[in-house]
């Protein structure tokens, strides 16, 4: 437990989450601060870019081998189940509507990509090292969840259907084509790519991360002031808990087979991350009756700042113990 504080308030005197809580603050005040849409849409692509292009490029150093088959069928298990783990745990403590609780369901089998990207940031700087294809498994983790959520639904007489192209759709979410497509290429080029580029997407890297996570802060803020009273204390309860549940299942997981200490920590954090991109676009075609107040502000303005601030420090811990390093 005192390594858990120890890390978390390492953590919390980073840039990077102190650039969140700016945010979060200014935010609940009310500050007339922001960040432009186009601004901070620019500053997603850079690190969605970043991350896969390093992660292609650490793959084309390292090689293919064996463990990275089973980190992305590891994944993909985590994406296809978690959400029915979630919505078990909303429909027995929270008394949520079964349309509401598979929508939510979805964002806690799917990831956060910046969750990932700073605990990526956060390992690099404690000298942790990670697989690079890490970042495969997040890309590979963005869809199933929402597959899962509409088979819940479609059970009930509530409606939820896969409407006609939403496949498509999802997989060609802009999220997921960048960071496959970086990834991809940075695989193709190597180290030698990775050095031609390495001035931009390397030294701005935390620069960047810290102005995105200030606007991130400044959207979770907005979230939670204007859905007041729309979340009760059960589920506030469920968007902490949630994420401790998914990140021991990824513990196990990700020993089982063989990760390193890093990457078995970059797979906790996906497996405790929610979504609040892919996830809530997909919601919003597929299952347009369920309450975005209620699940963009679990995902966003209570499960995001947990693992941020007390998340990634616990997993780290646990690795720490299970794992060694």
């Amino acid at each position: 437990m005192t390594e858990i504080l120890s890390l978390a308030g390492s953590n919390l005197a980073s840039p990077i989450i102190l650039c969140f809580a700016l945010g979060l603050a200014a935010a609940l005040a009310r500050s007339d601060l922001s960040i432009p849409e186009a601004v901070a849409k620019g500053m997603s692509i850079y690190l969605l870019f970043a991350i896969g292009f390093k992660g292609g490029a650490s793959v084309a150093s390292h090689g293919i081998d064996g463990t990275l088959l089973k980190a992305l069928a590891a994944g993909i298990f985590l994406s296809f189940s978690l959400p029915f783990i979630a919505f078990a745990v909303l429909r027995t403590i929270t008394g949520m509507s079964r349309l509401d609780a598979a929508a939510v369901a979805a964002h806690y089998g799917s990831i956060s990509i910046v969750t990932f990207v700073a605990a990526t940031s956060i390992l690099e700087g404690r000298g942790i090292p990670s697989e690079g294809y890490m970042v495969a498994v997040a890309a590979a983790m963005e869809a199933p969840a929402i597959l899962s959520a509409l088979w819940l639904v479609a059970r009930s007489d509530t409606g939820g259907q896969m409407e006609p192209g939403l496949l498509r759709e999802i997989l060609l979410n802009g999220s997921i084509v960048l960071l496959v497509g970086s990834f991809a290429i940075g695989t193709v080029t190597g180290e030698q790519g990775l050095a031609e580029i390495a001035p931009f997407i390397v030294a701005p890297f935390k620069g960047v991360l810290c102005l995105f996570l200030l606007d991130m802060g400044l959207v979770a803020g907005r979230g939670l002031r204007q859905s007041k009273g729309a979340l009760g204390s059960s589920a506030v309860v469920f968007g902490v808990t949630m994420p401790v549940m998914g990140a021991a299942i990824g513990l196990g997981l990700g020993a089982m087979i063989g990760l390193s200490m890093g990457g078995v920590v970059l797979l906790m954090v996906l497996a405790a991350s929610a979504s609040y991109i892919a996830v809530p676009a997909a919601m919003r075609v597929a299952l347009p009756e369920a309450n975005p107040s209620v699940y963009l502000t679990l995902s966003l303005g209570v499960t995001f700042p947990f693992n941020l601030t007390l998340g990634i420090p616990l997993y780290v811990a646990l690795a720490t113990m299970f794992i060694g390093g």
